[in-house]
Protein backbone atom coordinates (compact mmCIF):
# COMPACT_ATOMS: atom_id res chain seq x y z
CA UNK A 1 0.00 0.00 0.00
CA UNK A 2 3.04 2.54 0.66
CA UNK A 3 5.93 0.34 -1.59
CA UNK A 4 7.05 3.08 -4.36
CA UNK A 5 9.53 1.71 -6.92
CA UNK A 6 12.37 2.66 -6.11
CA UNK A 7 11.79 2.25 -2.30
CA UNK A 8 11.74 5.53 -0.36
CA UNK A 9 12.19 5.65 3.63
CA UNK A 10 9.49 4.94 6.03
CA UNK A 11 9.47 8.30 7.02
CA UNK A 12 8.74 9.48 3.94
CA UNK A 13 6.35 7.09 2.62
CA UNK A 14 3.97 6.25 5.59
CA UNK A 15 1.40 7.86 7.30
CA UNK A 16 2.46 10.86 9.33
CA UNK A 17 1.39 12.33 12.84
CA UNK A 18 -1.12 14.34 11.07
CA UNK A 19 -2.73 11.14 9.68
CA UNK A 20 -3.01 8.97 13.00
CA UNK A 21 -4.07 11.32 15.57
CA UNK A 22 -4.85 10.12 19.53
CA UNK A 23 -8.65 11.09 18.92
CA UNK A 24 -10.90 8.47 18.56
CA UNK A 25 -14.24 8.93 19.56
CA UNK A 26 -15.20 5.52 19.15
CA UNK A 27 -12.97 3.95 21.82
CA UNK A 28 -14.55 3.11 25.15
CA UNK A 29 -13.41 4.25 28.38
CA UNK A 30 -12.10 7.60 29.44
CA UNK A 31 -9.31 8.31 32.75
CA UNK A 32 -10.48 8.10 35.85
CA UNK A 33 -8.87 11.19 38.12
CA UNK A 34 -5.91 9.27 39.62
CA UNK A 35 -5.08 8.34 35.73
CA UNK A 36 -5.17 12.13 35.40
CA UNK A 37 -3.40 13.08 38.08
CA UNK A 38 -0.56 10.96 38.42
CA UNK A 39 0.60 11.48 35.30
CA UNK A 40 0.38 15.22 35.73
CA UNK A 41 2.33 14.82 39.01
CA UNK A 42 5.28 12.92 36.89
CA UNK A 43 5.26 15.57 33.87
CA UNK A 44 5.65 17.97 36.53
CA UNK A 45 8.82 16.95 38.33
CA UNK A 46 10.47 15.54 35.29
CA UNK A 47 12.84 17.99 34.52
CA UNK A 48 16.57 16.28 33.42
CA UNK A 49 19.34 18.44 34.38
CA UNK A 50 21.03 16.44 31.49
CA UNK A 51 18.51 17.76 28.60
CA UNK A 52 17.31 21.28 27.62
CA UNK A 53 13.88 21.76 28.01
CA UNK A 54 13.33 22.07 24.27
CA UNK A 55 14.40 18.70 23.65
CA UNK A 56 12.04 17.01 26.54
CA UNK A 57 9.20 15.40 25.68
CA UNK A 58 6.77 14.09 27.69
CA UNK A 59 2.95 12.98 27.13
CA UNK A 60 -0.31 10.76 28.44
CA UNK A 61 -2.85 9.02 27.42
CA UNK A 62 -1.18 9.55 23.65
CA UNK A 63 -1.19 7.27 20.60
CA UNK A 64 2.02 5.59 19.76
CA UNK A 65 2.04 4.20 16.80
CA UNK A 66 5.26 1.69 16.84
CA UNK A 67 5.08 -0.65 13.57
CA UNK A 68 5.98 0.13 10.22
CA UNK A 69 4.47 -3.00 8.59
CA UNK A 70 1.12 -2.00 10.87
CA UNK A 71 1.21 1.46 10.88
CA UNK A 72 -2.06 1.72 12.26
CA UNK A 73 -1.39 -0.36 15.54
CA UNK A 74 -0.71 2.00 18.59
CA UNK A 75 -0.39 1.56 22.02
CA UNK A 76 -1.58 4.12 24.49
CA UNK A 77 1.03 4.73 27.45
CA UNK A 78 -0.64 6.18 30.76
CA UNK A 79 2.65 8.30 30.40
CA UNK A 80 6.00 8.39 28.63
CA UNK A 81 8.95 10.52 28.11
CA UNK A 82 11.30 10.88 25.33
CA UNK A 83 14.54 13.11 25.90
CA UNK A 84 16.89 14.48 23.12
CA UNK A 85 14.18 15.21 20.39
CA UNK A 86 12.11 18.21 19.98
CA UNK A 87 9.38 19.15 22.68
CA UNK A 88 7.37 19.90 19.40
CA UNK A 89 6.66 18.30 16.23
CA UNK A 90 9.45 19.22 13.29
CA UNK A 91 10.01 21.94 16.20
CA UNK A 92 7.24 24.03 15.64
CA UNK A 93 3.80 21.52 16.12
CA UNK A 94 1.84 20.14 18.90
CA UNK A 95 2.20 16.44 18.54
CA UNK A 96 -1.31 14.44 17.95
CA UNK A 97 0.39 11.41 18.45
CA UNK A 98 3.44 9.79 18.41
CA UNK A 99 4.92 8.30 15.17
CA UNK A 100 7.94 6.10 15.71
CA UNK A 101 9.05 6.00 11.86
CA UNK A 102 8.94 9.73 11.82
CA UNK A 103 9.81 10.65 15.31
CA UNK A 104 13.32 8.15 14.67
CA UNK A 105 13.40 7.92 18.61
CA UNK A 106 11.82 5.48 21.03
CA UNK A 107 10.93 6.57 24.73
CA UNK A 108 13.33 6.07 27.25
CA UNK A 109 11.00 5.79 30.16
CA UNK A 110 7.22 4.59 30.22
CA UNK A 111 4.91 4.10 32.98
CA UNK A 112 1.89 2.19 32.94
CA UNK A 113 -0.72 2.56 35.87
CA UNK A 114 -2.46 -0.86 36.65
CA UNK A 115 -6.32 -1.14 35.96
CA UNK A 116 -8.64 -3.62 37.06
CA UNK A 117 -8.28 -5.88 33.74
CA UNK A 118 -4.92 -4.25 32.45
CA UNK A 119 -2.61 -6.43 34.98
CA UNK A 120 -2.10 -9.18 33.08
CA UNK A 121 -1.05 -7.43 29.94
CA UNK A 122 0.86 -4.47 31.27
CA UNK A 123 3.23 -7.21 33.13
CA UNK A 124 3.62 -9.30 30.42
CA UNK A 125 1.50 -12.39 31.41
CA UNK A 126 -0.85 -12.72 28.11
CA UNK A 127 -0.18 -13.94 24.95
CA UNK A 128 -0.60 -12.67 21.84
CA UNK A 129 -3.47 -13.85 19.57
CA UNK A 130 -3.17 -14.57 15.86
CA UNK A 131 -3.17 -12.13 13.96
CA UNK A 132 -3.33 -9.54 16.37
CA UNK A 133 -1.49 -6.57 17.48
CA UNK A 134 1.44 -7.74 19.82
CA UNK A 135 0.83 -7.26 23.98
CA UNK A 136 2.24 -3.65 25.47
CA UNK A 137 5.18 -5.94 27.41
CA UNK A 138 6.31 -7.23 23.75
CA UNK A 139 6.11 -3.78 22.23
CA UNK A 140 7.58 -1.86 24.64
CA UNK A 141 10.42 -4.81 25.37
CA UNK A 142 11.06 -5.64 21.78
CA UNK A 143 9.92 -3.74 19.16
CA UNK A 144 10.65 -0.05 20.71
CA UNK A 145 12.82 -1.39 23.49
CA UNK A 146 12.03 0.87 26.14
CA UNK A 147 15.08 1.49 28.50
CA UNK A 148 12.79 1.64 31.52
CA UNK A 149 9.07 0.58 31.86
CA UNK A 150 7.61 1.33 35.21
CA UNK A 151 4.58 -0.39 36.36
CA UNK A 152 2.59 1.16 39.65
CA UNK A 153 -0.61 -0.22 40.82
CA UNK A 154 -2.55 2.30 42.87
CA UNK A 155 -4.71 -0.19 44.71
CA UNK A 156 -1.33 -2.26 46.45
CA UNK A 157 0.75 1.04 46.13
CA UNK A 158 3.46 -1.84 44.67
CA UNK A 159 5.84 0.01 42.23
CA UNK A 160 7.96 -2.53 39.80
CA UNK A 161 10.44 -1.51 37.47
CA UNK A 162 12.29 -2.97 35.09
CA UNK A 163 15.33 -2.35 32.96
CA UNK A 164 16.18 -3.75 29.25
CA UNK A 165 19.46 -5.77 29.50
CA UNK A 166 20.40 -7.90 26.70
CA UNK A 167 16.97 -7.26 24.63
CA UNK A 168 15.19 -8.40 27.72
CA UNK A 169 13.86 -7.09 30.97
CA UNK A 170 14.88 -7.55 34.09
CA UNK A 171 13.30 -6.55 37.15
CA UNK A 172 14.55 -3.93 39.71
CA UNK A 173 14.76 -4.05 42.83
CA UNK A 174 12.90 -1.50 44.67
CA UNK A 175 13.51 -1.60 48.74
CA UNK A 176 11.66 1.59 49.07
CA UNK A 177 14.31 4.00 47.75
CA UNK A 178 13.97 5.88 44.49
CA UNK A 179 14.95 3.65 41.13
CA UNK A 180 17.71 5.57 39.85
CA UNK A 181 17.31 6.31 36.01
CA UNK A 182 20.99 7.56 35.18
CA UNK A 183 20.50 8.17 31.60
CA UNK A 184 18.48 11.35 33.32
CA UNK A 185 19.80 11.88 36.18
CA UNK A 186 17.07 11.89 38.34
CA UNK A 187 15.46 8.85 40.51
CA UNK A 188 11.53 7.58 40.55
CA UNK A 189 10.15 7.02 43.79
CA UNK A 190 6.68 6.89 45.83
CA UNK A 191 6.56 10.05 47.29
CA UNK A 192 3.60 10.50 50.20
CA UNK A 193 2.00 14.01 50.27
CA UNK A 194 -1.06 15.92 49.65
CA UNK A 195 -1.33 16.50 45.63
CA UNK A 196 -4.62 17.76 43.94
CA UNK A 197 -6.12 17.81 47.53
CA UNK A 198 -5.36 14.23 47.82
CA UNK A 199 -2.89 12.40 49.91
CA UNK A 200 -1.22 9.37 49.53
CA UNK A 201 1.24 7.50 47.83
CA UNK A 202 2.35 8.92 44.35
CA UNK A 203 4.89 8.19 41.95
CA UNK A 204 7.16 11.19 41.70
CA UNK A 205 10.59 12.00 40.21
CA UNK A 206 13.76 13.36 42.22
CA UNK A 207 17.03 14.58 42.19
CA UNK A 208 20.21 12.95 43.07
CA UNK A 209 20.14 13.91 46.41
CA UNK A 210 16.72 11.70 47.01
CA UNK A 211 15.25 15.65 46.94
CA UNK A 212 11.93 15.17 45.04
CA UNK A 213 11.61 18.08 41.91
CA UNK A 214 8.97 20.27 43.06
CA UNK A 215 5.70 21.28 41.11
CA UNK A 216 5.50 24.47 40.14
CA UNK A 217 3.33 25.21 42.53
CA UNK A 218 5.05 24.03 44.97
CA UNK A 219 8.35 26.13 43.57
CA UNK A 220 5.81 28.80 43.20
CA UNK A 221 4.78 28.46 47.17
CA UNK A 222 8.83 28.27 48.65
CA UNK A 223 9.95 31.81 46.45
CA UNK A 224 7.18 33.19 48.58
CA UNK A 225 7.95 31.87 51.43
CA UNK A 226 11.56 32.64 50.85
CA UNK A 227 10.51 36.00 49.85
CA UNK A 228 8.73 36.42 52.93
CA UNK A 229 11.53 35.25 55.36
CA UNK A 230 13.83 37.67 53.52
CA UNK A 231 11.39 40.78 53.98
CA UNK A 232 10.98 39.34 57.56
CA UNK A 233 14.75 39.56 58.59
CA UNK A 234 14.81 42.76 56.47
CA UNK A 235 12.50 43.99 58.94
CA UNK A 236 14.27 42.57 61.90
CA UNK A 237 17.88 43.83 60.72
CA UNK A 238 16.06 47.39 60.79
CA UNK A 239 14.26 47.25 63.58
CA UNK A 240 17.92 45.72 65.35
CA UNK A 241 19.57 49.12 63.82
CA UNK A 242 17.10 51.33 65.22
CA UNK A 243 17.09 49.74 68.65
CA UNK A 244 20.90 49.78 68.38
CA UNK A 245 21.08 53.68 67.53
CA UNK A 246 18.25 54.58 70.34
CA UNK A 247 20.47 52.51 73.24
CA UNK A 248 23.61 54.91 72.03
CA UNK A 249 22.05 58.32 71.90
CA UNK A 250 20.61 57.32 75.12
CA UNK A 251 23.59 56.69 76.24
CA UNK A 252 25.38 59.76 75.06
CA UNK A 253 22.59 62.18 76.70
CA UNK A 254 23.74 60.37 79.71
CA UNK A 255 27.11 61.15 79.26
CA UNK A 256 25.69 65.08 78.35
CA UNK A 257 25.95 64.34 74.54
CA UNK A 258 23.31 66.17 72.29
CA UNK A 259 23.04 62.67 69.55
CA UNK A 260 21.53 65.48 67.17
CA UNK A 261 24.79 67.68 67.15
CA UNK A 262 27.14 64.97 66.29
Amino acid sequence: MYQTDPSLPAKETLPTMYDLPSEDPQEPGVPDEFHLFQPRLLQETFCPPNYPVEQVFTASDLNLYYDVRHPLWYKRPDWFAVVGISRLYEEHDLRLSYVIWQEEVAPLVVVELLSPGTETEDLGQTTREINQPPTKWSVYEQILRVPYYVVFDRYTNQLQAFQLIDRHYQKLLFDGSPIWIAELELGLGLWYGRYQGVERLWLRWCDGDANWIPTPVEAERSRAEAERLRAEAERSRAEAERLRAERLAERLRSLGVDPNQL
